[in-house]
């Protein structure tokens, strides 16, 4: 049935966030693998790479990402969510498989750098389709249970890569995570909803309204805006009072990009680098992401009971004494455990800065306002596998690896901490830009 279809009959609001959870483990796949495969891609002798240079290549999907998350983001309050879900799916499932081909370490960095644009447009794209029809209330969980699709992809890419490395290689790893698309495309283009506040701008009152009716959401959270374009919407998020915030958001979230990337790009060779054989390290890959999963749920609950800035604070500041706990290589078991808080820690935290940021920001610039603060954050994600590379290649030694980490956990928890209280105004028409004022 087409999701716009007059006849559209009742739904959850958690068919959005499966649809959304299926692409997002594209994504964290995506990623996960990569850090995976890096060992052997060490160790390919037709490529010849150091693990500076594999470095770079991992900052240059991040790079793609962070495009991908200002364009593609902007772009969505535009032309519409639904669309830019489907062919930000599309673009980098396509570039994923040129890279799960390429013949030579350029290509290969070519098609990480593209197929990021894709990515980097689809998170923001998921993260305000599922906070706008979250039921109230509930809106940091759902968000959760749609973004654990991350560390989902994760589990499977470490999964995947304990058995099938040896006998199949990297490239068959990697295009694994072109493959889904083939079904999911079509799931989308059929079953997922589009923006109702993007209809709305539209003029198109009748069928939002008939979507709001249909899953089940108060009749307030659509009320009719006037017209807004895209500058109107980036004049109204730096405008005085939101500044502020966006920047401070975007400092969050470039810090949890930053954990979140360094560790699942760098953490099987960090650990090889301490003494541990390469099935060992990808375990705690698998570890790192299962604490997320666990973690992300637990946390993004109470958010909801105590709110996201509660939550986000200590969500960082267990980031931080986690890190000095791995710093100092405890026992086994400990070292478990730490890296399964390390997965709350990065993962985590990077999902409840996201839904903040979401619930923080009017619903009309919703997508607008996460893209800025991905794509910012995304310097985090480009510099975070560059320079875990440049430690490993230096004689600082293994704790410097976590020591940097613990910096940015730092960082983030004072950003976090300087973000002013969010407040509810009344809606007011806005004549210059032309929007709803209505401030979050």
């Amino acid at each position: 049935m087409n999701p716009m279809s007059p006849d559209l009959r009742s739904r959850s609001p958690l068919l959005v966030v499966a649809l959304c959870f299926a692409v997002i483990v594209l994504d964290g796949y995506d990623l996960m693998v990569f850090g995976a495969i890096v060992p052997v891609l060490l160790e390919y002798p037709q490529w010849g790479l150091e693990a500076s240079e594999l470095g770079i290549i991992g900052s240059l999907t991040t790079l793609g990402m962070l495009l991908g998350a200002l364009l593609v983001g902007t772009l969505s309050d535009s032309f519409g969510r639904r669309r830019v879900m489907l062919a930000s799916t599309i673009w980098f499932s396509v570039l994923t498989l040129v890279s799960a081909l390429a013949p030579s370490p350029e290509i290969f960095g070519l098609s990480r750098l593209l197929a990021g644009i894709g990515l980097g447009g689809v998170m923001p794209t998921a993260i305000a389709l599922t906070v706008e029809y979250a039921p109230a209330g509930r809106k940091q969980f759902f968000n959760a249970m749609m973004f654990v699709g991350y560390s989902v992809g994760g589990v499977l890419a470490a999964l995947l890569a304990l058995v099938l490395i040896e006998p199949l290689g990297f490239r068959w790893l990697i295009a694994m995570g072109a493959a889904p698309a083939l079904v999911l495309v079509p799931l989308i283009a059929r079953h997922l909803p589009e923006s109702m506040t993007y209809l709305l701008r539209r003029g198109e009152t009748g069928r939002a309204e008939q979507l709001s009716r249909a899953y089940g959401l108060a009749p307030v959270a659509i009320a009719p805006l006037a017209g807004s374009g895209r500058g109107a919407v980036l004049r109204y998020l730096v405008g005085p009072g939101r500044l502020r915030p966006l920047a401070l958001f975007s400092i969050a979230s470039s810090a949890g990009l930053l954990l979140v990337y360094g560790l699942n790009t760098w953490l099987p060779q960090i650990m090889r680098s301490a003494g541990y054989p390469l099935g060992s390290s990808i375990s705690f890959l698998l570890v790192l992401n299962l604490g997320a999963v666990a973690g992300s749920l637990a946390t993004a609950s109470l958010a909801d009971k105590l709110g996201s800035r509660f939550a986000v604070t200590m969500a960082f500041t267990a980031a931080v004494i986690t890190l000095v706990g791995l710093s100092l290589q405890p026992n086994a078991v400990l070292l478990y455990a730490f890296v399964a808080l390390a997965g709350l820690g990065s993962i985590g935290t990077q999902i409840l800065v996201n839904g903040y940021a979401a619930a923080y920001f009017p619903d009309w610039a919703r997508g607008t306002a996460v893209g800025i603060t991905l794509g910012v954050g995304r310097l985090g994600a480009v510099v975070a596998p560059l320079m875990v590379g440049l430690i490993l290649e230096s004689d600082l030694g293994f704790a410097w690896n976590f020591y940097s980490f613990l910096l940015a956990a730092a960082l983030g928890l004072v950003a976090v901490l300087l973000i002013p209280r969010a407040r509810q105004d009344a809606p007011v028409a806005s004549h210059e830009a032309g929007v709803s004022t209505m401030e979050h």
